[in-house]
């Protein structure tokens, strides 16, 4: 009787200060891309006048933000692209190459005219940059992801992961702190002229730095062995999204997961930025102070969530945060309303005496906390559902259409509801229902992958029959 073979781990070789060191190089790249991505949303009450002129400051923020919205619309098809390209290339180039991609069309923001120079091609031209961004954006993540937890040993995988997880609002946070100390040094006058572009020019010196670290990393030793062994699969598109058995967990990721993930994270971070600042009235540099510092102090538990998920699997804590999400935003956002600093959200008034910046920095800091739950584990659980040769194209795309497409319409929508219905919770349903919805569909269908090992995941045809097996060559 034959003794089967041990399968020493790809990343058996990987010590703990070399995985510090690729989990840093990694994050730092995305911290970066996600820093030139949010900056763009972060100063909509600024610019937004600045490139379009509808008539009303209402209808040149609903534009702006469409705008924004654009450039998550185009994530699944940087997603589709870069997702074959990681698969097929590596994934150290496809992120590499996304990050350069980004930087370069953030610079650009930055030198660009403005209406009153040259009317509606301003607003135009930042829309094919927002493109461009969105394509870049849609090929980072799931090339560092999978980077990240191909290196990884995977009873930790949920806590290294997470790091990366962490960026996204690490991102919100350097935009938002950038911001302000440009905003602040500057002046109004000043910052409306011409201060809004440093923010944006200063991101190729971020990326030249975080570029000169990603350079000296190696591939992922998972996929150069699966490469080296022959494993790879011609069209990896084809494999993830035309294979019934593997479009199954596709659509698993993207309804039972990433899709009620997406809404949680920017309502709770990104549409409370834009409450606050054009429906609350809250004055400009103090907006900024309270979605950083409750950003920032809810951080940690992103690292804390992604560990503790080691230990008690992935679901509990994703189901957990798309339901407290779709529960408590309306109470939540009421209580944002309690604080705010006029009676009627007009600055010509004088400051209601319960206005308190300390207490909506609280709130949004419990909403952040939400996002940590069910967006600290994400990534963990999307690289777990897929195997070595399909695995940066099938999670990057379900990834890209939940968080662009769902999540990234919640600013637009919401903001575009509130002014239609004159509700200013109005814009709260969609992201509540979908979150809603999605928690019952993954309550229902998603899996435990807590334990996978990745590295021993097969490759499946659409019967699901494990790809070169002996009942796969009888039934051919």
């Amino acid at each position: 009787m034959s003794t089967p073979a041990v399968v020493t781990p790809a990343y058996a070789d990987v010590t703990i200060e070399q995985l510090r060191k690729i989990v840093i190089a990694s994050c730092a790249g995305t911290l970066i891309e996600w820093y030139d991505f949010f900056v763009f949303g972060s100063m909509a009450s600024t610019t937004a006048s600045l490139f379009y002129k509808t008539g009303t400051p209402a209808g040149d923020l609903i534009a702006w933000l469409a705008a924004f919205a654009v450039g998550f619309m185009f994530r699944p098809f940087g997603a589709v692209v870069f997702g074959y390209i990681g698969d097929r290339v590596g994934r150290k180039f496809t992120f590499t190459f996304c990050l350069v991609l980004m930087g370069v069309s953030t610079f650009l923001c930055g030198c660009l005219p403005t209406y009153n120079d040259i009317g509606v091609a301003a607003g135009v031209l930042l829309i094919i940059l927002r493109i461009i961004q969105g394509l870049a954006i849609g090929g980072e993540y799931g090339g560092a992801a999978t980077y990240i937890a191909e290196h990884c040993p995977q009873e930790h995988r949920g806590f290294w992961t997470s790091f990366l997880q962490a960026t996204a609002t690490g991102g919100l946070i350097l935009s938002l702190a950038v911001i302000l100390i440009f905003r602040t040094a500057l002046g109004d006058a000043n910052w409306v002229q011409y201060g809004w572009r440093f923010p944006f020019i200063l991101s190729i010196v971020l990326v030249g730095a975080s570029l000169y670290i990603r350079l000296k990393m190696a591939e992922s030793p998972m996929y150069a062995e699966s490469k080296a062994q022959n494993k790879m699969v011609g069209n990896p598109f084809v494999e993830s999204f035309m294979r019934p058995y593997n479009l199954y967990f596709v659509s698993i990721a993207l309804f039972g997961a990433t899709m009620g993930q997406g809404v949680v994270w920017y309502t709770a971070q990104f549409y409370t930025l834009t409450f606050i600042q054009s429906t609350l009235k809250v004055p400009l540099v103090t907006s900024y102070v309270i979605v950083l510092i409750a950003a920032l102090l809810a951080l940690p538990s992103f690292i804390a969530v992604g560990h503790l998920s080691d230990k008690f699997g992935r679901k509990p804590f994703i189901l957990a945060g798309m339901f407290l999400g779709a529960a408590l935003f309306y109470p939540f956002y009421m209580g944002l309303h309690a604080f705010r600093p006029f009676e009627n959200n007009k600055t010509s008034e004088p400051y209601r005496d319960a206005y308190s910046p300390a207490m909506l920095t609280f709130i949004t800091w419990l909403m952040v906390n939400l996002v940590a739950l069910v967006y600290g584990p994400i990534a963990a659980y999307l690289v777990e559902l897929f195997p070595t040769p399909i695995r940066c194209t099938s999670l990057s795309l379900p990834y890209h259409i939940g968080n662009g497409i769902f999540g990234g319409l919640v600013p637009v929508i919401g903001v575009t509801i509130a002014t239609n219905t004159g509700n200013i919770f109005g814009g709260l349903f969609y992201p509540i229902g979908t979150a809603a919805v999605c928690f019952l569909i993954a309550l229902v269908v998603m899996k435990e992958t807590v334990g996978t090992d990745i590295q021993g995941m097969e490759m499946r045809d659409g019967k699901g029959q494990i790809v070169g097996s002996e009942k796969e060559k009888t039934d051919a």
